[in-house]
């Protein structure tokens, strides 16, 4: 997450629910980050990806060795998300297993698509 305020939130929201030991939240510049700042995180088996307009290029290129085994993309531009799966599918060995488009924004041309992708064995 890109604000600090929204991870606290995120964390609080992980201990109201009995998550604390399961969850970890935090903040990164996902346009800056390298692979050796993402091996700085440690390892994880799942990933979740909100990225703003722009879309996760850096991110997805940083992903190399112990790749989460899932990673779910939600995003608001379907030009973004189709180059990043472009690059999850064709050269980090994800499959795109569904995808789905959600309404949040009625009365307008915006729309946010949700897509799961998961390691290939």
């Amino acid at each position: 997450e890109g604000s600090k305020e929204l991870v606290a939130r995120a964390q609080a929201n992980a201990q109201r629910n009995g998550l604390n030991g399961n969850v970890r939240v935090g903040s990164a510049n996902l346009f800056a980050i390298t692979p050796a700042r993402l091996a700085e995180l440690g390892s994880f088996d799942k990933m979740l990806i909100d990225p703003p307009r722009d879309g996760a290029a850096e991110l997805i290129n940083a992903l190399h060795g112990d790749l989460p085994r899932r990673i779910v993309y939600v995003s608001c531009n379907p030009g973004t998300l189709a180059r990043d799966a472009g690059v999850l599918v064709h050269t980090k060995n994800y499959e795109l297993r569904s995808v789905g488009v959600v309404n949040m924004f009625p009365h307008t041309t915006h729309i946010e698509s949700i897509a799961l992708f998961e390691r290939s064995k």
